[in-house]
C-alpha cells in the first residue's frame, strides 16, 4: 500500500448523531471521509492517490442500515444496503428489478458483499452502475447533519465531475424509490470491457410505461459514463411521449439521443464507441417494452 498508514486516523461512531457531531467538527479543519464498504477507497489508499488522513467507519451504525417495502410501495433502503442485500432479494426484484439487476453485476461476490449503494453514490463516479436506475426510478436521497435533515431529489445530487450537492457536514442516510407504474418494464445494461469486474463503458437504466392512450404516459432514459454526472436523455424522452409507439417513433428517440449525450474519449473507450452502443442499448431496449417499436 502506496499511502502511509502512520499517517492515517479512523473513527468508529456507534450511532448517527456521534457520526454527524465528529463529521462536524472534523469541517474546522480536515474533514473526516466516510467509510462505508470501502472498496473504491482501499484502491485509492493502495494505488497513493488519496491525500486524505481522516476517516471514520460507518459500519456501526444501525441507522445507516435496513432494507424495506412500505404498505404504500415505496423502497426504502439505508445508506448502507450491500449490492449482495439489493439483488438477493425478493421484492426489490419484483418491484424494482432494474435495481437487483444492476447490484448482481458491480464487481465480483466479493465486492457485493461489502459495497453499498450510499457508498456508490457518494463515490460520484459517473461509470457508477447503481446511478442510472435511481436516477430512472425518480429517487429520493435523505441526507443529515447536525443541523437536521433533508430530501434531494436524485436529478438533482450531482453537480459535477464526483462533485454532490451536499454541505461538507453531511452525511447521505437513506433512499426512497417511489413503485413503479404496474406494467411499465424496467431495463437495465451495462456494457463493459467484460462480463465480470469491469467498470462501465456505457450503462443504462429504462422505464416505459404505455398506458391506455396511444401514445406512452411514462418514459426515462437514464445513462451513465456519458457524461460527468448520471443524465436522462430529455430529447430521446420527448420524441418517445410525442407518438405512438411504431419504427418511426424509435427512429427519432435514436436521433435525439445522439443530441442528448457527448460522450469523451477516455482510457476505457472512445465517443464514437459510446455513442454507438447507447443507441444500441436504447433500440434494445424499446424492442423490449413495447412490440410497436418494432413495427412500421
Amino acid at each position: 500500500m502506496k499511502a502511509a498508514l502512520s499517517r492515517l486516523s479512523l473513527e468508529r461512531p456507534a450511532t448517527l448523531a456521534h457520526a454527524l457531531r465528529l463529521l462536524a467538527d472534523s469541517c474546522r479543519s480536515e474533514r473526516l471521509t466516510p467509510i462505508a464498504g470501502g472498496t473504491d477507497l482501499y484502491v485509492y489508499l493502495n494505488a497513493g492517490s488519496l491525500t486524505a488522513t481522516r476517516f471514520f467507519d460507518l459500519s456501526g451504525i444501525p441507522a445507516l442500515r435496513g432494507l424495506r417495502v412500505t404498505p404504500g410501495g415505496v423502497l426504502r433502503m439505508g445508506a448502507l444496503t450491500t449490492f449482495r442485500e439489493l439483488g438477493a432479494h425478493a421484492k426489490v426484484a419484483a418491484g424494482w428489478p432494474s435495481l437487483a439487476a444492476a447490484a448482481r453485476v458491480i464487481g465480483a461476490a466479493q465486492i457485493q458483499n461489502r459495497a453499498t449503494v450510499g457508498g456508490n453514490v457518494a463515490n460520484a463516479s459517473p461509470a457508477g452502475d447503481s446511478l442510472p436506475v435511481l436516477l430512472a426510478h425518480d429517487a429520493l436521497v435523505r441526507v443529515a447533519s447536525v443541523r437536521g435533515e433533508r430530501e434531494i431529489a436524485f436529478a438533482s445530487l450531482h453537480t459535477g465531475y464526483r462533485r454532490l450537492a451536499l454541505e461538507p457536514d453531511e452525511l447521505i442516510v437513506s433512499f426512497e424509490l417511489p413503485p413503479a407504474p404496474r406494467g411499465a418494464p424496467a431495463f437495465f445494461r451495462k456494457v463493459g470491457t467484460r462480463a465480470a469486474q469491469s467498470i462501465s463503458k456505457v450503462v443504462f437504466a429504462g422505464l416505459l410505461h404505455a398506458g391506455r392512450a396511444s401514445a406512452p404516459d411514462l418514459v426515462r432514459l437514464a445513462w451513465g459514463s456519458v457524461a460527468p454526472v448520471p443524465v436522462r436523455a430529455a430529447g430521446a424522452e420527448a420524441a418517445l411521449l410525442a407518438s405512438p409507439p411504431s419504427r418511426a417513433a424509435a427512429a427519432a428517440a435514436l436521433a435525439a439521443l445522439d443530441r442528448d449525450i457527448a460522450p469523451i474519449d477516455d482510457i476505457r473507450s472512445d465517443r464514437e464507441y459510446r455513442s454507438a452502443v447507447a443507441r444500441n442499448l436504447l433500440a434494445q431496449f424499446l424492442r423490449t417494452a413495447h412490440p410497436g417499436y418494432s413495427r412500421g
